[in-house]
């Protein structure tokens, strides 16, 4: 049995994966899946967020232990969550068996403005100046990485940032990890799938590409989703991930 981990993004914890994590399991249900929360997000809002995403993939490794889960383990990840993934397999590969990363970027192949696009400066300054009330953060949020729209989250993601907020100097202190990140210069041994979108808003389509590049590994695009794909299309990742084993598998049983 393969066990799947998945990790979110700055400031997002596991209960924002939404209904893909149930999709997920049912589409591999040989398959265990297990979502972990970065320090400083979600049930672990009190710690404190390391500025070091090595230190981050430390944190992740004593939950694994602590979990009693043992290695080898599939990596799932989106934006800084992928990110650790890649720090996790690069640096203790014999513990990571696949990567699939969606929308992510990294040092040293992009710039700062396709890491994020100049068009959400404006509006993540004015929310930070102004001392946004939490609906307008949130509904921010899902207008940089949401192309569907569908606001009908937005109650759940209330009642999650006041149950477990995460503090303004953890945001911080993510942000800092997220951009002082630097990938190491070989790419993963683990094999690796891209997922980006064509209009992901937030992040540059040109990050996922320039890993494909660099890495010689695949890369699937999604013709209109946004930044968080497994929000505005989960089955579709479900799908893009299942093929992809299946033909890493040679068209064996994906619970194999």
């Amino acid at each position: 049995m393969h066990t799947w981990i998945l990790l979110r993004g700055l400031t997002r914890e596991s209960r924002h994966w939404g209904d893909f994590v149930g999709q997920f399991q049912q589409a591999l249900p040989d398959h265990r899946v297990v979502t972990l929360d970065l320090a400083g997000n979600g049930l672990l809002n009190q710690q404190s967020s390391p500025v070091r995403v090595q230190q981050m993939v430390a944190a992740c490794r004593m939950q694994l232990a602590q979990r009693q889960i043992q290695p080898p383990c599939h990596l799932l990840a989106m934006s800084l969550g992928a990110m650790v993934a890649v720090a996790w397999a690069q640096s203790h590969p014999h513990e990571i068996s696949a990567l699939v990363l969606i929308n992510t970027s990294m040092r040293p192949w992009s710039p700062f403005y396709q890491r994020l696009l100049p068009a959400n400066y404006g509006r993540l300054l004015s929310l930070m100046l102004s001392g946004a009330a939490p609906q307008a953060w949130e509904r921010a949020i899902l207008r940089m990485t949401s192309n569907r729209g569908e606001e009908s989250v937005l109650p759940d993601w209330l009642a999650w940032r006041q149950a477990n907020p995460v503090s303004r100097l953890n945001a911080l202190r993510q942000l800092l990890a997220a951009a002082r990140f630097r990938a190491a210069p070989h790419p993963p041994l683990a094999p690796t799938l891209l997922l980006a979108s064509l209009q992901d808003h937030l992040v540059s389509l040109r990050c996922s590409t320039a890993l494909a590049r660099h890495w010689s590994c695949s890369l699937r695009m999604h013709p209109t989703a946004g930044h968080d794909i497994p929000l505005d299309d989960g089955p579709w990742v479900v799908a893009q991930v299942q093929e992809w084993l299946s033909q890493r598998s040679g068209d064996q049983p994906l619970g194999g």
